[in-house]
């Protein structure tokens, strides 16, 4: 079984798991909360289908990494200490997303350097905090019946939950689970889709040529869908394929694409938000 990786990209030595909790506290995301809500609901009936209670807390908001990567560290402080009071229970915190994951278990503690208190408990709340695929592999052991037809689907992992949550490896392994599904490789897997949170509205020209990139890419595996488990990269890489659809008058999705966790319970015979 892969191990994890620490910030850096390097084998996360470190890194223990837990048995599986009663409980977990699920830290949603902006991204999922406003655009694809879906997968945060089947990423909870997939917990929920293991006997897991989950808890959602309603104050939670963005996890400050876009103020963090574009340099505004003080607004970031503030954004990390509104919600440091959001899980007082001593159970794990899972995203269903690499890049929010790697910002909470990595950065929240560097946002909160200057004050020693602050910086102590958001280093305790990034010790726990899991990326979903990561959890769900390494705490619950999930290995569910493939109840889906043969297929072959490709995999895009997001740069930053790439090197910082080791979602390569998870994804990877939690599809080599289920008995028919073929996973198809593609030579720009490590390379950026170009959404980078506000690089795609600073940069729009560049963003679009690596999404791109990215979509040709995929393509060429010959894979009916992909699948991810940042729901960003899976924005701007299916509407890119989109758009190029309808600009090449095609009615069918040349590119359609899944979170993980929405593909995951269809797969093994759950019902999706989306089917309701």
């Amino acid at each position: 079984m892969s191990k994890p990786l620490n910030s850096t990209g390097a084998e996360d030595t470190a890194r223990s798991y837990p048995p599986r909790p009663e409980a977990v506290y699920f830290y949603g995301t902006c991204l999922v909360d406003m655009f694809v809500p879906e997968a945060g609901m089947d990423a909870i009936t997939l917990l929920e289908r293991e006997g897991i209670r989950v808890i959602f807390p309603d104050n939670q908001t963005c996890c400050g990494q876009p103020a963090f990567t574009s340099g505004f560290p003080d607004e970031a402080r503030q954004v990390v200490e509104s919600q440091l009071d959001l899980f007082p229970g001593d159970y794990p915190i899972v995203v269903p997303s690499g890049s929010c994951g790697g910002m909470i278990r990595w950065h929240w503690e560097k946002v909160c350097a200057n004050d020693p208190a602050l910086k102590a408990r958001a280093a305790a709340i990034g010790a726990r905090t899991y990326e979903f695929a990561e959890f769900l592999l390494h705490v619950v052991g999930f290995n569910r019946k493939d109840e889906g037809e043969p297929t072959t689907v490709t995999l895009h992992t997001s740069c930053s939950a790439r090197r910082e949550m080791g979602t390569h490896l998870v994804g990877r392994e939690l599809l080599a689970r289920l008995g028919n599904v073929t996973l198809a490789h593609h030579d720009h897997e490590s390379e950026c889709c170009g959404f980078g949170g506000s690089f795609s509205l600073k940069h729009p020209d560049i963003s679009t040529a690596m999404v791109s990139d990215k979509v040709a890419s995929l393509k060429a595996t010959g894979a009916r869908e992909v699948v991810t488990a940042d729901c960003g990269c899976l924005l701007n890489i299916t509407k890119r394929a989109a758009k190029e659809d309808l600009e090449a008058r095609r009615v069918k999705a040349s590119l359609p694409g899944d979170h993980l966790a929405t593909f995951l319970l269809r797969r093994t015979g759950g019902q999706t938000a989306g089917s309701n």
